[in-house]
């Protein structure tokens, strides 16, 4: 791509800056605002996995008309325990159950996905999945009405819960003002002198129809940057998301904070800047 103007980049960088707070931790993101024992309503894609956690706090139950859990040695059909200790067995499937649940334990999150599907022509499929979600301060009913959408996630946010200690995961305003100033200095090649730059351009196998670079990496603040190039080499226009590029976390590299996409739409031929900002890991 031929280089834009310091106006121009000041423009993408805007929008990528709305993308990265937006959505954080680099996936689509549904914010439901919930209290303990209050209903609140949120979207499941019927087709791929919806991700669930809880602000501040680890989920340590979950309660529903489960089909199958990956979650612990509890029954299926009426609990999964993301908080228990008891080594995970093979699931036990609960055949009139409506939703599968996998753990992540060590993030205190839940990904889950109906059984039946609009496609099925059922009664079933369109009937909304009720959840109850607990952490260790509350239990929050969740109904979860069914749609063909993308991979999701749902953050429970209760404003009435006692406040998270502060730790290596909380995200305070000032850790955002640095995220937002490494992003402008990897879209605007504007580098303070506080940060390394690694000049990289190393292939990463991502999809078929696409060619994907590293081309830099910036360290410094606490923070770690990655800047990709992505060209379409397919014949077909492509459509990207943040949550596309959403790598799993590793010690290595750092936990993810947020993805930032310069184009979401690009003709066959045409290239896009991909940023990705994680918390400092071990390199």
């Amino acid at each position: 791509m031929p280089p834009r103007s310091l106006t121009g980049a000041r423009r993408h960088v805007s929008a990528a800056l709305i993308a990265l707070v937006c959505t954080p931790a680099s996936h689509a993101l549904q914010i439901v605002e919930a209290r303990d024992g209050v209903a609140v309503e949120a979207i499941l894609s019927i087709k791929e996995p919806t991700r669930i956690r809880i602000e501040g706090a680890p989920i340590t139950d979950v309660f529903g008309n489960i089909h199958s859990s990956s979650c612990g040695g509890m029954p299926a059909g009426t609990s999964g325990s993301p908080g228990s200790p008891v080594a995970p067995l093979s699931p036990v499937v609960n055949p009139a159950g409506e939703i599968v649940v996998e753990c992540d334990r060590d993030k205190g999150e839940i990904y889950v996905r109906p059984v039946a599907t609009a496609s099925d022509g059922s009664a079933a499929a369109a009937k909304p999945v009720n959840l109850f979600i607990s952490s260790a301060h509350a239990t929050y009913t969740l109904i979860l009405r069914r749609a063909d959408t993308p991979a999701d996630t749902i953050l429970i946010r209760d404003r009435s819960a006692p406040p998270a200690a502060a730790g290596p995961s909380s995200t305070s305003a000032h850790h955002v003002r640095a995220m937002k100033a490494l992003l402008v200095a990897m879209a605007s090649d504007r580098v303070p002198p506080d940060l390394r730059v690694d000049e990289l351009n190393q292939p990463v196998q991502l999809w078929a129809e696409v060619r994907f670079a590293l081309m830099r990496r910036y360290e410094g603040r606490g923070l770690s940057g990655e800047k990709y190039l992505l060209q379409n080499i397919g014949a077909a226009v492509m459509v990207l998301a943040e949550q596309e590029f959403d790598r799993p976390d590793s010690k290595a590299g750092g936990q993810v904070l947020g993805v930032a996409v310069e184009h979401h739409q690009l003709r066959p031929g045409e290239s896009t800047s991909v940023y990705v900002i994680r918390r400092g890991g071990e390199r």
